[in-house]
């Protein structure tokens, strides 16, 4: 048997658990993270990160990052998992399918010993919603069979960041923290460099192969965990194919003969026939997002990726007549109407239900969405069907997509940490990152069988305590390679590959795809205003104009001194991007 869920090395939707929070229906790179089931969809994306490269030993700091021959010497090598093949192999940078359950005997182990020698170490992680009750038979059993005495420090998902500022601020650390890249501001990067252990002397190179499941996590995950030029984070690797979907109704598309748009005026004449406020149906929530993507603007959930260098030229996402030209397209869908009015106030309800209910029959949202509401809708209405939509580009023809992040979250080991607690902290990894169809992963996943889940027409179902006791809170220690399973919605499975196969076909790496870099603070509040100005020029409160000005006053203020910055830091460590 093996979990009924999905991972794309950022975070897991299983049956049983209900639908997702409900999110802004406008979206937004901070607001999304609002959630514990954001937590999800943002690590693949993330927001700004910095963080630092060492200067005076590990205590100091110096901004950039590193790359190329001095992140060779420090990265550790990479030995594919081959315990179970995948039924989708992953390609362009997609997660691996997994389309069958597997059955209990046969799973595998992937850790054939216990790693762990017994040790007391504490954890410290975010959590969404109530935690249970720190010695329950899951934490238990996962303590046994990792041979630790792992105790955890739930805290508060939704402050998290305050609650890691002030423990990182102290001289009381706990063994091993999560740190998840929307966290990663004010003094929290430096911090880091400060605090947490070099792990290099434990897995760069071929010493990594004393822990295969940290061995199979792909290289460019591990290259996003250099921190301060030492490899201090454990990370959660993620696709690095675009994570936001637009859906579409596909039930409803299929009764009225609807072709999906090729381009972006497609898309509008077919939204103007769509929407009947009359009949309270919609077209579509707020597309920003996807509009990004349709006219190829440059990724801007993390600040590094808005730069590239293209003739010769660094460039910011901002400076680009693409930028202008998403923003243009998406007000004309809020102009003609065709975007659901609860959009325009923000806040306001769940966009998801709206499209759930047919008041929307488009929207754009995190991959994962594609399984979580097929299975939450099953019961209610048999006859619903979504499906995402090839992202078309603005012009017709195929789209110039960006990469996002590989990794965007970590654990790490605090600094002085004894070697029986690294070690302890490592085998703790090595046996959350285990893959799909191993003994290790449905443990993590579901708990002791008859105590956390019961086994139903050859699929594993959380019971009440399962669903009480088994956390997401381990895989933040460190996950496997990036997979989707869905034993009991293949072709969910199969389509959802197959879209980040078809996207990751167009996607480009920009110029720090990959890197963790560190941007001197007196820039780092440059791009803090223009979220907002985006929501309010698309929602007609400010014009295209505003747009330009501000970034005219960005470059004054700064962004033309961060362009230099940016240019030497390329020039001095290369790209990441291959």
């Amino acid at each position: 048997m093996t979990p009924n869920a999905v991972s794309t090395g950022s975070r897991r939707t299983e049956p049983g658990r209900g639908s997702e929070p409900g999110r802004e229906p406008a979206p937004s790179r901070r607001s999304v993270l609002a959630t514990g089931a954001v937590a999800a969809a943002a690590i693949a994306g993330g927001a700004p990160l910095l963080t630092a490269c060492g200067a005076d030993g590990d205590t100091g700091r110096k901004d950039g990052t590193t790359s190329g021959k001095e992140a060779a010497k420090i990265l550790p090598a990479y030995v594919p998992s081959e315990v179970v093949p995948a039924d989708v192999p992953a390609a362009h940078g997609s997660a691996a399918g997994f389309t069958r359950a597997i059955p209990s005997a046969e799973l595998k182990p992937s850790v054939p010993e216990k790693k762990g020698k017994g040790g007391a170490l504490t954890v410290m992680a975010p959590f969404w919603g109530t935690p249970p009750a720190p010695d329950n038979p899951y934490y238990k059993a996962m303590n046994e069979a990792i041979g630790v005495q792992a105790a955890w420090q739930n805290q508060d998902g939704n402050v998290y960041d305050q609650k890691l500022g002030a423990v990182l601020a102290s001289s009381d650390i706990p063994d091993l923290v999560v740190v998840p890249g929307w966290n990663l501001g004010g003094k929290i990067p430096s911090a880091i460099d400060a605090k947490f252990e070099d792990l290099g002397p434990y897995l760069s190179g071929d010493k990594v192969k004393a822990y295969p499941n940290l061995a199979a996590i792909p290289t460019d995950a591990w290259q996003r965990s250099i921190f301060g030029g030492k490899l201090r984070g454990l990370p959660m690797p993620a696709s690095y194919v675009t994570n936001i979907a637009p859906f579409y109704r596909k039930d409803v598309f299929d009764a009225k003969g609807w072709q999906l748009p090729k381009s972006a005026d497609e898309f509008l004449a077919l939204a103007k026939e769509i929407t009947s406020a009359k009949a309270k149906v919609w077209a579509c929530a707020d597309m920003t997002w996807t509009a990004w993507n349709m006219f190829g603007v440059l990724n801007g959930s993390d600040k590094a990726l808005g730069w590239h260098l293209a003739d010769g030229k660094l460039v910011n996402r901002i400076e680009t007549p693409e930028y202008l030209e998403a923003l243009e397209w998406t007000r004309k869908l809020f102009d003609a109407g065709v975007v659901h009015p609860d959009e325009k106030a923000q806040n306001q309800g769940d966009t998801s239900v709206r499209f759930t209910s047919g008041q929307c029959l488009i929207y754009n949202n995190d991959l994962s969405h594609w399984y979580g509401k097929t299975a939450e809708m099953a019961a209610q209405n048999p006859t619903f069907a979504m499906a995402a939509m090839d992202i078309p580009g603005h012009a017709g023809g195929t789209p110039q997509l960006w990469a996002t992040n590989p990794a965007n979250i970590w654990s790490f080991v605090r600094k002085g940490a004894p070697k029986s607690v690294i070690e302890d902290a490592l085998a703790i990894a090595d046996f959350t990152a285990a893959p799909y169809g191993t003994e290790e992963r449905m443990l993590t996943d579901y708990g002791v069988e008859g105590v956390h889940h019961t086994v139903k027409d050859g699929l594993p179902v959380k019971t009440d305590a399962g669903n009480q006791e088994v956390s997401s809170s381990w895989m933040f220690v460190a996950s496997p390679a990036p997979y989707i399973a869905h034993p009991d919605m293949p072709e969910i499975t199969k389509a959802q590959v197959e879209w980040q196969q078809r996207m990751g076909a167009l996607t480009r790496k920009s110029s720090f795809y990959g890197l963790t870099v560190a941007e001197p603070g007196r820039w780092t509040g440059l791009m803090n205003d223009f979220e907002q100005l985006e929501k309010d020029i698309v929602r007609g409160r400010k014009k295209l104009s505003d747009m330009q000005q501000a970034v005219a006053e960005w470059k004054t203020k700064g962004g033309d001194q961060l362009r230099d910055w940016y240019k030497k830091l390329l020039d001095a460590t290369g790209s990441a991007a291959g």
